[in-house]
């Protein structure tokens, strides 16, 4: 009980929160860390096993990752609004699911890979750390940045290409589905306090993920059952992620209950007026994963947002092209190729998280700014789609 009421303090002294608030609010952002955390232990492992493939598929690959997220994403939509079903309850079940899938990744890699065990693999690093090693053409478990499909078998790319989309999945679906569950438990005010903090907890997961990553890079396939276990920690905070009414004020508990009194009747006039049989029960969650879409073409706020989103993932998409031709050309060691993807994303998370204490506690102060944020973000992605690109386009030297 000490603990906790010294936990609540620090909370406390950090971002403005009202005392029924804090208990989800570090489930919240303690969920996120282990989810960000998990992603960014095995996302070097994923890069690698994409560039053991051949950098001219890499554009396949993203491909086959928006088909399958655009398959997915509507059954994750089902899955929460299933009636008997909570959406906490589903919010663990998918973070376990994926977090089993991991283990049996593991095993499948393990399986289709013939290279040498991790205690040679590290000690191989060790003998391979100077430069000279990295760009030389031995390399630790046997790739060459020339290697193909055609130089493998059918269940090594399988299992490659399975990892590869898979991970993408995972990020997508377990994020969003916990991003969702947060807003259902706050409003718009508390929001507007709150989701800054829980934005740091993501930020420190990328750090500590990819600092990991770094240092035990030579775990390779074993990375996969250190990013199950954090999963596994992401579903257990997830638990938390509720609303402690018992510690609500009464005032402000009054003032919820009438924003919510209306969509509530709404609700129950609804289920009371529907039939019972499957097949509304099935048509009613059909026009339930429609429903965002509506809103979102209705709406010329979310049509920025969904802009604004796409522009972000077409400008990360050309770095992340540049970046993983540039590690494959010049580190030919897997091991190293893994380390070097992993600090990478540490230094971007270093970036992030003095931009979130400073930039953006800053801007969200600023009221007259924050009515243009959505669009001058927008204007700022096309002018550096425009002008700067064709500045960072850049390829290794060849000697």
């Amino acid at each position: 009980m000490a603990s906790r009421c010294r936990l609540e303090s620090i909370v406390s002294t950090i971002v403005s929160v009202h005392p029924h608030e804090i208990p989800a609010l570090i489930h919240s952002s303690s969920c996120f860390f282990f989810l960000l955390s998990a992603y960014f232990v095995i996302l070097p492992l994923r890069d690698e096993g994409a560039i053991s493939l051949g950098l001219d598929h890499l554009p396949g690959l993203f491909m086959g990752s928006l088909i399958l997220t655009l398959v997915a994403a509507p059954v994750a939509t089902l899955i929460f609004s299933l009636p008997h079903i909570s959406k906490a309850k589903a919010l663990v079940y998918i973070h376990r699911f994926f977090s089993l899938s991991l283990i049996f990744f593991l095993y499948l890699w393990y399986a289709s890979s013939d290279g040498p065990t991790v205690s040679t693999s590290k000690s191989l690093v060790s003998h391979s750390s100077s430069p000279e090693d990295i760009g030389s053409s031995g390399t630790p478990e046997g790739h060459t940045i020339h290697d193909g499909w055609g130089n493998h078998g059918w269940f090594y790319i399988s299992v490659r290409i399975g990892l590869f989309l898979w991970v993408s999945l995972l990020n997508l679906i377990t994020i969003s589905s916990t991003w969702a569950r947060v807003i259902d438990i706050m409003d718009n005010e508390s929001g507007s306090r709150l989701f800054g903090f829980v934005g740091a907890g993501a930020t420190l997961g990328q750090l500590c993920g990819s600092l990991f990553a770094a240092s035990m890079a030579w775990l390779g396939p074993f990375l996969l059952l250190v990013s199950a276990l954090l999963m596994e920690l992401a579903a257990q905070s997830s638990k938390g992620i509720i609303l402690d009414r018992n510690r609500v004020p009464g005032e402000l508990s009054c003032t919820r209950e009438d924003k919510h009194f209306e969509a509530d009747d709404e609700k129950s006039t609804l289920i009371q007026s529907s039939p019972k049989s499957p097949a509304f029960i099935a048509k009613y969650q059909f026009f339930v994963v429609l429903e965002g879409l509506w809103m979102i073409v209705s709406s010329t706020y979310l049509i920025c947002v969904s802009l604004f989103l796409w522009l972000s993932a077409v400008v990360s998409s050309f770095f992340y092209f540049q970046k993983v031709t540039i590690i494959a050309m010049t580190v030919t060691s897997p091991v190293a190729r893994r380390r070097l993807f992993a600090l990478i994303n540490s230094f971007i998370a270093v970036f992030i998280f003095a931009g979130q204490l400073t930039l953006t506690l800053l801007v969200s102060q600023l009221l007259f700014v924050q009515p243009h944020l959505l669009r001058l973000q927008i204007w700022l992605h096309l002018l550096f789609g425009l002008h700067g690109l064709p500045w960072v386009s850049l390829k290794p030297l060849e000697r």
